[in-house]
């Protein structure tokens, strides 16, 4: 059998780096880092309105109970008028990547 054996060099611009995924998805993880939501932050993230969120992730027992931060979870639930929603952001993103079938298959 015959082989063919080539170098080639790719030049790389200067504005550019190569980088592994890991390590991609590790910067991703470390820009929410110290990074709080507030509700319109993650209707945007998550292109749902409030209503949604409140429906399908905020408010059900299942969820809650792992949410809420008076049980150790990482959302702040309003208690009273004028204190608003405030979302941990790392935790939160985490949380909607890990649960994105439990969260949708509740929609009909």
């Amino acid at each position: 059998m015959q082989q063919l054996v080539a170098k080639i060099a790719i030049p790389i611009p200067e504005d550019r780096i190569l980088i592994s995924k890991v390590e991609l998805e590790e910067l991703k993880q470390q820009q929410l880092l110290g990074t709080y939501w507030s509700m319109k932050d993650l209707e945007q993230r998550i292109n749902r309105k409030q209503e949604w969120i409140k429906e399908h992730i905020l408010y059900p027992k299942k969820f809650r109970k792992i949410l809420d931060i008076e049980e150790g979870g990482f959302v702040f639930y309003p208690k009273k008028k004028g204190q608003t929603w405030s979302f941990h952001a790392r935790h939160m993103a985490k949380f909607l990547d890990d649960n994105f079938s439990q969260i949708f298959s509740n929609c009909k």
